[in-house]
Order: structure tokens, then C-alpha cells, then sequence
């Protein structure tokens, strides 16, 4: 149809011409109240936005020389949070010699992640990055259960 006719047509209609695939030959073109198109797609991608599931990532700070009750304190709001099903990063941070003994905040993390086993995995496994050893727990998802 020509450009002409076609906008002849959406205008005794009332609507508006729009260029749906411009690189098709020939060019496809739809008849249709482009506003109220803008508007439903908008509502589309707004409710789309609303069912995302944010997962928010929580932190716990520790040192290699945190005593097993302030431990507790720590394991005890990381269980709660990964219950929530909030992921939870638990960082060790050595200060001046405790650099040389990383295995000490090794062996901690791992004592962490064994006690949350039943609730969470272990999504990055204990790594050190600077002067900080990082190991990052996720819930247990339904799906694998």
C-alpha cells in the first residue's frame, strides 16, 4: 500500500501510522493508537519491575582473632538473614601479622559454612583478596531441595 493511502487511512480512522520494521522490504507499517501502545507498554514493564526479586546481600565482619561467642552473635543474624533468603557475605580481615596465617581464617569460614549447611551453600568459597579473606552464603533454594 502506499505512504500516502496508508496515512490517509489512519487518519479517517483516527490513529496514527507507525513504522513497525523499518529494514523489511518493503517497510512494515501498523495502523494503531500509538499512545495508548506506549502507555500499555509501560504498565507491562512496571509490573514486570514490581514481580523482580530483589536479593539483597548482607555482611558479616570478622577477625582472625573473634572469640567463639561474639562468633555466635554473628552466625546466629547470618542464619536469620539467609532464612529471610537474603545472601550473606562473611569477611575475615587481618590486620598487620595475622596476614601470615590465612589457614586461621580459612578454618574459621569453613567452621561457619558447616554450621549454616542445612540452610545455605556456599556460593564463592573462601578466597583471599588483599588484606581480607571473603566467602559468600546463599540460600538453599526450593528447587533444590
Amino acid at each position: 500500500m502506499p505512504l500516502s493511502e496508508a496515512l490517509a487511512l489512519a487518519e479517517s480512522r483516527g490513529l496514527d501510522l507507525v513504522e513497525v520494521s523499518p529494514n523489511a522490504k518493503p517497510p512494515v507499517c501498523r495502523i494503531m493508537d500509538f499512545g495508548k501502545f506506549q502507555y500499555e507498554r509501560q504498565r507491562r514493564e512496571r509490573k514486570a519491575r514490581k514481580q523482580q526479586k530483589i536479593i539483597e546481600v548482607k555482611e558479616i565482619q570478622l577477625r582472625p582473632k573473634t572469640d567463639d561467642h561474639h562468633l555466635g552473635f554473628k552466625v546466629r543474624d547470618a542464619r536469620k538473614w539467609i532464612e529471610d533468603g537474603m545472601k550473606v557475605r562473611v569477611r575475615v580481615r587481618f590486620r598487620g601479622r595475622e596476614r601470615d596465617y590465612p589457614d586461621i581464617a580459612r578454618l574459621r569460614l569453613e567452621a561457619i559454612a558447616k554450621e549454616l549447611k542445612e540452610i545455605a551453600t556456599v556460593e564463592q568459597a573462601p578466597s583471599l583478596e588483599g588484606s581480607t579473606m571473603l566467602m559468600v552464603l546463599a540460600p538453599i533454594s526450593d528447587k533444590k531441595k
